[in-house]
């Protein structure tokens, strides 16, 4: 269980965790996953080659800019010479025994290309070669299938977005830009920029959030998903370090475990090659200041990648004006994030790096008193090795360490006063690590793996009394927690069963047990003996398989079908931990059981007019079993599990509903009009309801909370850098259900960004977020509560240097 030291710092208590077996078990998973890798030369013989001739070149893109990075390949008879180009897109190649031969060029994003070149002996080979985009088919995504796998052979629901889509889009957080995409949403409608944190779980789909997120996010293989709760600090990548964004929007336990009950979001970020400095800063209204840095480096088989971001916004009033009282205050918040990389190459197709990272954030909540904040530290080894013959081996292993704190207040609708409830120190850890090995047999890959995760955490609470002659008085003191543990095996198989149909089957066997959970009481008003409970141990095992099947009917159409099962676990947040939203309070339980989600999709994709015109169609469905949700305790009858009722509060309490289902379809498309102007856009429907919910009959065939049956999205982009760029975004969500089962309106935003390059390298912008100041609801009112609303009008200017430009 640990040991605990109590400290008394003004009305402040601090816990500390000291656990040996912890972090031991932490050291050796770390040193067992790393000696995975432990077996490469580190150098290796140089071949002696004649002097004969030099070939050197650049390599462009279609606007004339250099492409760094980008892999050349050199072919003379039986020779053969490979290297990459440099930040202004040059190579070269020396000593080359020959006179004539092939250049082959190859780099992400773009189709590759091959040229001939020849030169009289002794003399310089001039090469210029011009790389056109990839088509779909050639785009590359690597969490589908958890292996490099062409995006045209993935389910037609999987989505990615590159450096263009990111730097083009107005919003300001990485959650808001994901909001392009219609069935992506957080548990409530509001925005990571002022939300509390532990309300920003994902949801996909229309499967909906419970504070803890349905989907695992992941950056560069490793999980974002916090160890106690499974929220997701959206502010830990700094913007300017991300790459792409690839979404899988279907149950991806078959590969990824219990997080990945909805699907899985990944952030890929940029490497340390291509060298290059990326700076973004900008200014806007509610004093919000954000500065972001991504630079990347090599020096010889040495490589580092160093990203950071600074925030600050004095936000606005989430109680609007109507309802407002003396007490509240601006949700303001501020953040700080740093991640450093270094890495080694080894040989052509080998490296391995150590990674660090710390995150800073710190919130308060819209009244005068109520605030949060999170330390965390993170750091994480890992290895890409190319074998061969043997296939390809990709190693990970992570440890981070958090303390996240939350105040607690009562307030009376008129919004006068605020009397203090709860003090929270939430202490957690969590380690883990993975391997994957593939390899690709002519028309066949193969996947198989391991993952392994373990997180410890603890609330440790103080109580106090909000109404009478106590008020304000510390009247019980709380330490609830425990540990729990994850281990799973997979196996994949991709095959090309015939020239245009593949098929993917995975399986997942997951062990996952809960253990040490206890709960300490020690009363002080009215005073009393300290009492223990322990929880007993629990474990539940979960097979989840995947098939999917995908065919290229022609060069215009494509047909792809999948079913699937999926699992997610309790988190130790919902198991142990209370909150409180405004007067609603939400009441943890111990007994929660793990969901089961079953899902079926089917789709296609059509394109034209040499893929000017794309349009992609979903048809989907999935039921969820013993879903976790938020139970009112003001209903009859009064659920067990509910504690006694408390004055002024409204109460819930987590517990597995029956069983809840979310069928719908989805559709996107691309227009491109010309060569600078793109019309995209979106739509979903989903019909999410509780089918069963034992206990609860007034909830049955109500619609599940946090969950619109409508969402539009739409985006012009035109782009003129020379003169100018802008693109438009609009988004439309639908009547949706708050927890308490109130609805919260239908509303429309519309987003708005400029820029112009100044100079190479240097581009001005001003972007406007919720243009028309629409004021929607994002917290439904009660009889103890008003509404509160989200993000009104914001308007920022900046300005973003490339040194080079590095995609």
């Amino acid at each position: 269980m640990g040991v605990y030291n109590r400290a008394h710092l003004d009305w402040v208590e601090c816990y500390v965790i000291i656990d040996t077996t912890f972090l031991r078990r932490a050291l050796l998973q770390a040193t067992s996953f790393c000696l995975a890798g432990a077996a490469i030369f580190f150098f290796a013989p140089a071949r002696v080659i004649a002097q004969e001739t030099r070939v050197e070149g650049t390599v462009l893109d279609a606007s004339g800019a250099a492409v760094a990075n980008a892999q050349v390949e050199l072919q003379a008879n039986s020779y053969s010479a490979k290297t990459t180009t440099s930040p202004t897109g040059g190579f070269a190649f020396d000593n080359v025994p020959a006179t004539s031969g092939t250049i082959l060029v190859t780099a992400a994003g773009f189709a590759d290309v091959q040229r001939p070149w020849s030169a009289a002996a002794g003399a310089v080979a001039q090469v210029q070669i011009t790389l056109q985009p990839a088509p779909v088919k050639s785009e590359v995504v690597v969490t589908a299938a958890r292996t490099a796998l062409p995006i045209g052979e993935t389910p037609t629901s999987d989505i990615q977005l590159n450096s263009d889509d990111l730097e083009a889009t107005p919003a300001l957080t990485l959650d808001d830009t994901l909001r392009q995409i219609p069935g992506f949403s957080l548990f409530r409608r509001n925005s990571s920029r002022t939300a509390n944190p532990t309300t920003l779980g994902v949801s996909l789909r229309g499967l909906g959030a419970n504070g803890a997120s349905r989907a695992l996010v992941l950056e560069d293989g490793f999980p974002l998903n916090d160890p106690f709760g499974s929220w997701v600090y959206w502010d830990r990548v700094p913007d300017v370090a991300v790459s792409s964004v690839e979404v899988a929007q279907e149950g991806a336990s078959s590969l990824y475990g219990s997080e990945a009950l909805g699907g899985v979001v990944q952030f890929l970020t940029r490497p340390p090659a291509p060298a290059g400095v990326t700076v973004e800063t900008s200014y806007g209204n509610q004093n919000t200041q954000d500065a972001s840095l991504s630079a990347g480096g090599t020096w010889g088989q040495w490589g580092a990648a160093l990203s950071g971001e600074a925030f600050h916004t004095d936000g606005y009033k989430l109680v609007p004006a109507p309802y407002s009282g003396p007490i509240d205050t601006e949700a303001n918040t501020q953040h700080g994030t740093v991640d450093l990389t270094i890495e080694r190459k080894i040989g052509q197709n080998s490296d391995v790096f150590a990674r660090g990272q710390y995150f800073d954030d710190s919130r308060n909540n819209g009244t005068v008193d109520q605030t949060n904040s999170i330390r965390m530290g993170e750091g994480m080894l890992g290895a890409d090795l190319g074998l061969g013959t043997i296939g390809n081996v990709q190693v990970r292993t992570y440890a981070d360490f958090e303390t996240y704190h939350q105040s607690f207040f009562s307030v009376p609708f008129n919004q006068t006063s605020e009397a203090l409830t709860d003090l929270q120190t939430v202490p957690a850890q969590g380690i883990g690590g993975s391997a994957v090995w593939s390899r690709t047999f002519g028309k066949q890959t193969l996947v198989a793996g391991v993952d392994d995760n373990e997180d410890l955490g603890h609330s440790n609470e103080r109580i106090f009394s909000s109404t009478g002659a106590t008020k304000g008085e510390n009247t019980k003191d709380t330490f609830t927690g425990g540990h729990q543990r994850t281990t799973g095996v997979f196996g994949e198989d991709l095959i090309q069963i015939a020239p245009t149909w593949t098929l993917g089957i995975s399986a997942r066997f997951d062990d996952w047990s809960n253990y040490d959970a206890f709960l300490v009481t020690e009363p002080f008003i009215p005073a009393g003996p300290t009492t223990t409970v322990s929880y007993p141990d629990r474990s539940y095992n979960a097979f989840d398989p995947r098939a999917s099947l995908v065919h290229q009917v022609n060069s215009h159409l494509s047909w792809s079908g999948s079913v699937y099962r999926a699992f997610r676990a309790p988190t130790l947040n919902e198991l142990y931990r209370s909150f409180r939203q405004a007067n609603n309070l939400t009441v943890a339980n111990a007994d929660l059981r793990a969901e089961r989600l079953t899902g079926v999709e089917t789709g296609v994709a059509v394109q034209g007019w040499n893929k000017r015109v794309q349009l992609r169609g979903t048809f989907f469905f999935n039921e969820i079993v013993d879903p976790v949700s938020s139970v009112s305790c003001q209903v009859t009858p009064v659920p067990a599990i509910c504690p006694a009722p408390t004055a002024n509060t409204l109460t819930f309490v987590r517990d597995n509903l029956g069983r809840t289902t979310a069928p719908g379809f989805e559709l996107d498309w691309l227009v491109q009009i010309t060569d600078r102007l793109q019309l995209t856009g979106g739509y979903q429907y989903v019909d999410a309801k509780i089918i069963s919910a034992p206990g609860q009959p007034s909830l049955v065939n109500t619609w599940v909370a946090q969950v619109p049956h409508n969402s539009l999205t739409f985006q012009a982009r035109y782009t003129n850098p020379k003169i100018v760029s802008f693109s438009v975004e609009g988004r439309m969500i639908g009547m949706q259900l708050d927890t308490n089962q109130l609805p919260m309106g239908n509303f429309f935003v519309l987003d708005l960004m400029a820029s112009h390059d100044v100079i190479s390298g240097v581009r001005l912008f001003a972007a406007v977020e919720n243009l028309f100041n629409e004021q929607y609801v994002t917290t439904a009112a009660t009889s103890l509560s008003p509404e509160q609303i989200g993000l009104p009008i914001a308007a920022r200017f900046g300005v973003r240097v490339d040194f080079p430009r590095r995609r």
